[in-house]
Formats: C-alpha cells, sequence, structure tokens
C-alpha cells in the first residue's frame, strides 16, 4: 500500500470541496512540499502544546496522589512515558486523517499532507515514541499508569479518529482519552484507580464538551471541508450545539465540587471551583442563547481560563490523607 500522503493541491484538483487557494498560497504550499522534513515537523507533529496540557493534569494527578511523599524519579517517569504517549497519538492522528487534513485550511499545511513528511515515517516516528513512552511507564511508575496510558493512545489515535468522519458522538468518545491523563498521574502515585482518580476524569471529561463544540462552531465550514462529521456540521442554526455545551457546562458545576465531597480538596477550593463553574456555566448559556462565532469565542476563552484555574485550586487546597 503506497502511505504517501496526497498533497494539498492534489487535493484541491480531486475534490470539489477543497479550498481554493490564491497564487501566493499555491507558491507557499510549493515551496513546503519542496522541502525535505526537518526537527521543526517532527516536533510539530506531536502537537506540543496538547502535549503540554496533558502533563499539567498528569502532574496535578500525580501529586494529588502522593499527597506530599511525591518520588521525583516517579513523577519524572509518569511526565516524560506520558509526554511520549501522547505525542505518539497525536502522530497517529495526522497518520490516519492525512487525507482530510488535507481539505482542510486549518490542516493543510501540517507536515503529513504538506508532503514534507511522508505517512511511513511519520509512523515509525509515532510507534517508535509510544513504545518508549510505555516502556517508561512500565518500569518506572507503576504497570497500572502504562495500562491507563495505552488506553488512551488507542482510543485517541484509532477510535475517536475513525469515529470523526462517521458519528457526531466523536466528540463524546473524544473526551475520554482527553480526561485520563490525571488519571495515569493518580495510578502512577498510587497503583490504583480510586474514586479520587475518577472525579478528576469527570471534572476534565464534562469541561471538554463546551470548549471543543465552540471550537467546532467556530471552524464548522472547515471540518465539514474535510469530511468530519462534528455537531456544528449537521446542526446550521446551532440549536443542538449550544444546548449541549450549556447542559455539560450545567452538570460540570456539581461535578466539580466532587473532590471536596470525597475528601480531596478543602473549602477554599470549594468556594473557588463553583466560582469558576457558574463563570463557565455563563458563558456557555450565553453561547446557546445566541450562537455565533463571537459567543463560541467568548466560550472558549472562559474554558481556557476555567481548567487551569480548577487545577490550581486543587494543588493550592488540597486535605491531608
Amino acid at each position: 500500500m503506497n502511505m504517501a500522503a496526497p498533497t494539498a493541491s492534489a487535493a484541491a484538483l480531486a475534490d470539489p470541496r477543497a479550498p481554493r487557494t490564491s497564487p501566493v498560497d499555491r507558491a507557499d504550499l510549493g515551496r513546503e512540499e519542496a522541502r525535505i522534513g526537518g526537527l521543526e515537523d517532527y516536533v510539530a507533529l506531536t502537537k506540543p502544546r496538547i502535549v503540554a496540557l496533558v502533563l499539567v493534569t498528569v502532574t496535578v494527578g500525580y501529586l494529588l496522589g502522593a499527597r506530599g511523599a511525591a518520588n521525583p524519579f516517579y513523577l519524572a517517569s509518569a511526565l516524560v512515558g506520558t509526554a511520549l504517549v501522547a505525542a505518539s497519538g497525536s502522530v497517529w492522528n495526522q497518520v490516519v486523517e492525512r487525507s482530510r487534513d488535507a481539505r482542510m485550511r486549518r490542516t493543510a499545511r501540517r507536515p503529513i499532507p504538506s508532503g514534507r513528511v511522508s505517512a511511513g515515517k511519520a509512523a515509525v516516528f509515532g510507534t517508535a515514541l509510544g513504545l518508549a513512552g510505555l516502556a517508561l511507564l512500565l518500569v518506572g511508575p507503576h504497570p497500572v499508569a502504562a495500562a491507563v496510558a495505552l488506553v488512551t493512545f488507542v482510543l485517541y489515535a484509532f477510535v475517536y479518529t475513525l469515529l470523526k468522519p462517521v458519528t457526531t458522538l466523536n466528540t463524546a468518545v473524544g473526551a475520554v482519552p482527553g480526561a485520563l491523563p490525571p488519571v495515569i498521574g493518580w495510578a502512577a502515585a498510587t497503583g490504583q484507580l480510586g474514586i479520587e482518580a475518577w472525579a478528576l476524569f469527570l471534572i476534565v471529561f464534562l469541561w471538554q464538551f463546551p470548549h471543543f463544540l465552540a471550537i467546532a462552531w467556530i471552524h464548522r465550514e472547515d471540518y465539514a471541508r474535510g469530511g468530519h462529521r462534528m455537531l456544528p456540521c449537521v446542526d446550521p442554526l446551532g440549536v443542538l450545539t449550544g444546548r449541549q455545551a450549556a447542559g455539560h457546562a450545567l452538570v460540570l458545576v456539581p461535578v466539580g465540587l466532587l473532590p471536596v465531597a470525597i475528601g480531596l480538596a478543602g473549602p477554599v477550593y470549594c468556594i473557588g471551583a463553583l466560582a469558576l463553574g457558574l463563570y463557565y456555566l455563563a458563558g456557555a448559556v450565553r453561547f446557546w442563547q445566541d450562537v455565533s462565532d463571537a459567543t463560541a469565542r467568548r466560550l472558549l476563552g472562559a474554558s481556557f481560563l476555567h481548567l487551569p484555574a480548577i487545577l490550581l485550586l486543587l494543588l493550592l487546597n488540597p486535605l491531608p490523607a
């Protein structure tokens, strides 16, 4: 099988839905296609910003699980191992959906669809990252952490990615691996998957729905061009999109207080989490009442404040074991 990714220009000829490019755009793409993939392209394949967010949630999960008795070696192993597995998932995600990426304005210049890195080389790179990460988690923190990381990789790189052009439920499926990194951190610290780990999972899981629905609404035309079945692509008026964003934000308010109920966090966290949850809910309700790019961007901004602040409060106001 020929694993070479189609170029953006070839995709445009093959699919009338592909974005039309100006002469300048075509020249830029041509220069990109002519350049052999360098280190920066392989780094880009790993989606460093996503890996950074993953590392934040892993750190929070580990430190909460360690309860003041963190092992620096196990923490470092958990972070590096999870980072490698997350990077592997991102690489394989782009290998699998390279033809759809070539049709989207947001992704046409990625290393694989632009032709700078072949799909075959990317697959080898991604596999090496994943194996190294899993090995580090196995010999370092705890095998349970490695098992959760493997599940995260499979769900994201293959199940979620393959469902994107098939069903709007892909967002719910993709939210599962997106919420597992703090569970990896907790498992690395304790070797268990206790109720505390699943409380962290639920917070991150629910947070993703308003966040990603806002992104999908803003880029709905591009997602449709790429053949992705995101909810806004089949909901032109945004009725269901806004309702789901508000509904998940509403459920997140009480779920955000679970760490208090199970003895993981104290009163400062309780007050802060409640305020942040209501703030996020207000943004989601505004988006529901007036579905537009403007309200979607405001909701997206609220999401970027909510989760980091929640995680910071968890670290600042934990309860002793």
